[in-house]
C-alpha cells in the first residue's frame, strides 16, 4: 500500500479517517463473518485500495463500492475493468449454456460510485433490505453512516462492519455497560448482535492510534415498534442520553407531561430515579408506545 500510494504520490487525508487495512487474515475474516453467495448483493463504503473489493468480488455476486476521494476512484478504477459507461465493471466469469455450448459473459456486477457516502445514503431513496453492508468504514463518520443505514425497513440484512473499538464497543454494549449509548439504541432497535473480533492497530496504513474491531450485526426478523413511532423513540433516547447523570424521567419532562411520564413509568415498573444507562431496549421500546397511547 506504501508503495501504491508513493508511486501516485497520494497523501492519505486523516479528516476522511482514512486507516487502509491491509492484514490479509483479517481481510478474509470480515468476508467469512459476511457468510457471503453468490446471490449476494454487498455495500462496501470507503474501498480505499480495493484489497477487501476484490474478496468481495470473488464470493458475492454483485458489488456497489461508494468512495469519496476522486484519487483513489481513478486507482480503483484502473484496477477493476470497466465498461465504456466507466461505472460498471465487467468481471470475467463466465457459464455455459446448454444450448450453444458457448461460454457467456456474466452481466455487469460491480459499480463504482465516486460520492460522499453519508450524503448518498441520505438522499437516495433506494431500498436496502436485500443487501449485506461489508465495509471497513471511515473512521470519521463510522456512526452516522450506520446510523442513517441501519434504521427502518430499507436497512440492510446484514452488517459486518470494521470500526474504531470503542464504536464497536457502543453497537454491542448492554443496558448498565458503559458504553450503552444513544448509538446502541438506534442500531440496535434494528439489529441484533451477533458477534465481534478486535481488529489490531498494526494491520493498517497508516496505523491509526487505536485498535479496531469488527461487529457482526443482523437486522431483526421481526421490527420492535411499528414505522410510525419510531420519530418518538429517537427523541426519547436522544433526550434521556443528553445528560447521563440525570434522572430519566426529570430529562423527558422537556418533552411530555409530567403526567403522562409518571403513569407510564409506575405502569412498566420503571423507577422515578433511573438513569437512561439502566434502561434495556425493550423497556424503552414499551415506554415509548405507552407514551404514544
Amino acid at each position: 500500500m506504501r508503495e501504491l500510494l508513493a508511486a501516485r504520490g497520494i497523501q492519505l487525508t486523516r479528516s476522511l479517517g482514512q486507516n487502509f487495512l491491509h492484514d490479509g487474515n483479517q481481510l478474509r475474516r470480515i468476508v467469512e463473518a459476511a457468510e457471503l453467495a453468490k446471490t449476494d448483493k454487498v455495500l462496501e463504503i470507503g474501498p480505499g485500495l480495493g484489497p477487501l473489493t476484490e474478496l468481495l468480488l470473488e464470493s458475492a455476486g454483485e458489488v456497489m463500492a461508494i468512495e469519496k476521494d476522486a484519487r483513489l476512484v481513478e486507482f480503483l478504477r484502473e484496477r477493476f475493468p470497466f465498461s465504456s459507461e466507466g461505472r460498471v465493471a465487467r468481471v470475467p466469469n463466465f457459464a455455459e449454456t446448454k444450448d450453444q455450448g458457448l461460454a457467456e459473459l456474466v452481466p455487469p456486477r460491480f459499480e463504482l460510485l465516486h460520492a460522499d457516502a453519508l450524503e448518498f445514503l441520505k438522499h437516495e431513496p433506494r431500498d436496502w433490505s436485500d443487501w449485506k453492508l461489508v465495509a471497513n468504514l471511515p473512521y470519521s463518520v463510522a456512526s452516522p453512516i450506520l446510523v442513517e443505514l441501519a434504521q427502518g425497513s430499507r436497512a440492510p440484512k446484514k452488517i459486518v462492519a470494521t470500526l474504531q473499538l470503542e464504536v464497536a464497543q457502543r453497537l454491542m454494549a448492554k443496558a448498565g455497560d458503559k458504553d450503552y449509548s444513544v448509538l446502541t439504541l438506534l442500531v440496535q432497535l434494528d439489529f441484533e448482535p451477533r458477534n465481534s473480533f478486535k481488529i489490531p492497530k498494526s494491520c493498517f496504513f497508516p496505523e491509526p492510534d487505536v485498535d479496531s474491531a469488527c461487529v457482526v450485526l443482523n437486522r431483526r426478523a421481526t421490527p420492535l415498534l411499528p414505522e410510525n413511532q419510531r420519530e418518538a423513540f429517537v427523541k426519547i433516547v436522544k433526550r434521556a442520553f443528553s445528560q447521563r447523570r440525570k434522572m430519566m424521567l426529570k430529562l423527558l419532562r422537556e418533552d411530555w407531561p409530567s403526567e403522562k411520564l409518571e403513569q407510564a413509568f409506575a405502569r412498566l415498573g420503571i423507577q422515578p430515579q433511573e438513569r437512561a444507562e439502566k434502561l434495556s431496549l425493550e423497556q424503552v421500546v414499551y415506554l415509548t408506545a405507552e407514551l404514544l397511547s
